[in-house]
């Protein structure tokens, strides 16, 4: 039998999966290569491209998708150039031969994220010397990723997720689990599923331009954030 720590954590990733417009559902539209990549990253970041988070986790596998594209190939050959004149930035946290985990973010709102007084304040009692100093801070994070076993719980406060919610996850709070979206929500749900729901509907809203085969390149390279 699951224990209910596990069982939420299972309707959570459930919840997930049904909620999420996939790429695969479209992928087909963009039988150029560079397309094909791109397309896949624009949804894959479209939060971030939006404005609305700092960051996103996204896999490359290094295998072939249904579209008989292998996305971590296409990465090696085209990732300079499709990110040339986009806002976004990408790091590879942890690398395998079946792919790359890798953050996309864009460092001015991640930094601002990073930045407030609290986030900051728990990144230290953490081991993060120096929130203000954002490589400093990607390089330990990259280090966790590269020689821990399991992921760093604290990447949460590097997507977006709500103080509370990585807290209480982490055990670093007597908040009660209230609520489950693309993560598990502590304390107050109101504010947390709000923000679910704007980064759920930023990636809904980049499905359909891709759907209505938009430029993916284009979409790739555009930001609607500003400092």
């Amino acid at each position: 039998m699951l224990s209910p720590m596990t069982h939420a954590a299972k309707q959570c990733t459930q919840t997930r999966r049904k909620s999420r417009a996939r790429w695969l559902d479209f992928s087909w539209k963009f039988p150029d290569e560079r397309d094909c990549l791109a397309s896949f990253l624009a949804l894959e970041a479209a939060e971030v491209l939006a404005g609305v988070k700092p960051a996103n986790l996204v896999q490359l596998r290094n295998r072939r998708q249904p579209c008989g594209r292998n996305l971590h190939q296409l990465w090696k050959l085209y990732s300079n150039t499709l990110l040339a004149g986009s806002a976004l930035k990408a790091l590879s946290l942890r690398q395998k031969e079946t792919g790359d985990l890798m953050l996309f973010y864009t460092p001015e709102l991640l930094q601002s994220h990073l930045q407030h007084p609290k986030t900051a304040k728990f990144l230290k009692q953490l081991g993060y010397l120096t929130p203000e100093n954002l490589q400093q801070t990607l390089a330990e994070l990259q280090k966790r990723f590269q020689t821990e076993v399991d992921m760093p719980h604290e990447i949460g406060l590097f997507l977006g997720y709500p103080l509370k919610d990585v807290a209480g996850f982490m055990g670093c709070s007597d908040k009660p689990c209230t609520g489950c979206r693309q993560w598990r929500i502590y304390g107050d749900p109101a504010p947390s599923l709000a923000l679910s729901d704007r980064y759920a509907a930023c990636r809904r809203g980049m499905a359909s331009q891709l759907r209505d085969a938009g430029n993916p390149i284009a979409l790739l390279q555009t930001t609607s954030w500003t400092q």
